[in-house]
């Protein structure tokens, strides 16, 4: 799937993330792209919050997004992924998610982008080093795994925590709430740890990847630890995320990955595999 600038593009969820790729896009900073619709559970809301753009963006349905969209980026609730998602890939359209977790339950998405064209680019988010993960895996990877710490607040309410009367509220200590697979943790924490989902797929798959998703109650930051050994070496990386203010779940340089990865599409320079 070529597209050539100007490219049109839609965000789908105005809420930490969404809000800033589309004000960034909207002020000219990301090249070859225009900001043209937006979707939002609360329309009016919405409206407002878009309305001193420099150029204000239709504001759509979310299964009205791939219509006037060369590229959606998706930032909405996991639950109403496959809403969006659909109609993205049936138009051959470009689909940008960070519900990668829930990309995970949709695989017939990938193969329905095989025949209509469409492309899924997941940015890197809250992780380090996804090219050196891509890289491995072009050889053979033995072994992945991400150790996620948060502060509890990041964490309360997950369906993990819920379904399993795990109540991390008092924490004193930090405490280990899953140990299991990639595909585990997207189920378990589906607004929390969709690195866990975006490692998975660059590397061995989400049902090889390990993963732990520890609260813990003496850190202010998104620690996401990754461990890799394969036949073209070994590599530790850990990254410490500064929660976004408006949602301690993210942190803030989920959007700035987003932003980053949209200059990667139209830069006649690239830097990483």
């Amino acid at each position: 799937m070529t597209i050539k600038p100007p490219i049109r593009l839609a965000v789908a969820g105005l809420g930490a993330i969404g809000f800033r790729v589309a004000r960034a896009v909207d002020a000219g900073q990301v090249d070859g792209f225009e900001l043209v619709a937006v979707s939002a559970q609360k329309r009016e809301r919405a409206v407002n919050r878009v309305s001193d753009f420099r150029r204000p963006p239709s504001v759509l349905a979310l299964e009205e997004l791939a219509n006037v969209a060369d590229v959606i980026v998706e930032c909405a609730p996991a639950a109403v992924f496959e809403q969006l998602a659909k109609p993205v890939i049936d138009n051959g359209k470009c689909l940008m998610p960070l519900s990668v977790g829930a990309l995970l339950n949709h695989p017939a998405l990938i193969d329905t982008a095989k025949q209509t064209g469409a492309r899924i680019i997941v940015p890197t988010g809250a992780l380090i080093g996804l090219d050196t993960v891509r890289a491995m895996a072009v050889g053979t990877i033995h072994e992945v795994t991400l150790q996620t710490r948060k502060p509890p607040n990041g964490l309360v309410g997950a369906p993990h925590l819920v379904d399993n009367n795990i109540d991390i509220s008092a924490l004193v200590d930090p405490v280990c709430v899953l140990r299991g697979s990639a595909r585990d943790a997207a189920k378990g924490f589906p607004a929390n740890v969709n690195v866990a989902a975006a490692l998975a797929l660059a590397g061995i798959g989400p049902d090889k990847t390990r993963v732990e998703v520890w609260a813990d109650p003496t850190i202010d930051r998104n620690i996401q630890s990754v461990t890799i050994r394969s036949d073209s070496g070994e590599a530790t990386m850990t990254m410490n995320n500064v929660p976004s203010d408006e949602n301690p779940r993210t942190g803030r340089i989920v959007s700035c990955s987003v932003i980053a990865t949209l200059k990667r599409m139209t830069s006649p320079l690239v830097a990483g595999s």
